[in-house]
């Protein structure tokens, strides 16, 4: 089963920073904002934690909260998460449930070798648990702004 536009998405728990446990239904209410990214401490993947760090007032203002997704480790995630200054949690999904969920394990090609991994992706689920837009395939330049404009009219 993999989450659907305009359809409640399923319930499920990872461990995510903080020593917490991110639980979806315990968000209810608020509106959310998961973004899916291949590996900590790449240059893509620190860019767009940035700019989610550098608009994280603006998305709380709006009423939404950001979790970044990716299987990396919790001590990988913390170490990111405290080198970046990152105002909010990383959820760690190491053994891609979350990700198959969300259908963002991709096969990818590198220097001629092919290999599964998260294709950079984001989520926007408003505070009844229902997926309203989802970007993937996403370039980092400008993304986090067109998600927050999103975010503003749920």
């Amino acid at each position: 089963m993999t989450v659907e536009l305009d359809k409640p998405v399923p319930d499920f728990s990872a461990p995510a920073t903080n020593d917490t446990t991110f639980t979806l239904s315990d968000w209810q209410g608020r509106n959310l904002v998961l973004y899916f990214y291949p590996k900590d401490s790449t240059p893509g993947c620190t860019t767009e934690g940035q700019n989610f760090r550098d608009q994280y007032a603006a998305f709380q203002k709006a009423g939404c909260e950001v979790f970044g997704i990716s299987k990396d480790s919790l001590r990988r995630h913390e170490n990111f998460k405290a080198k970046q200054a990152f105002p909010f949690e990383l959820i760690s999904d190491e053994d891609e449930t979350v990700c198959r969920l969300f259908d963002v394990i991709k096969l990818k090609k590198m220097y001629g070798k092919e290999f599964e991994g998260i294709e950079r992706s984001t989520f926007l689920i408003d505070a009844k648990g229902v997926l309203r837009k989802e970007w993937r395939k996403v370039k980092v330049k400008d993304h986090v702004d067109e998600v927050l404009e999103a975010a503003k009219t749920l």
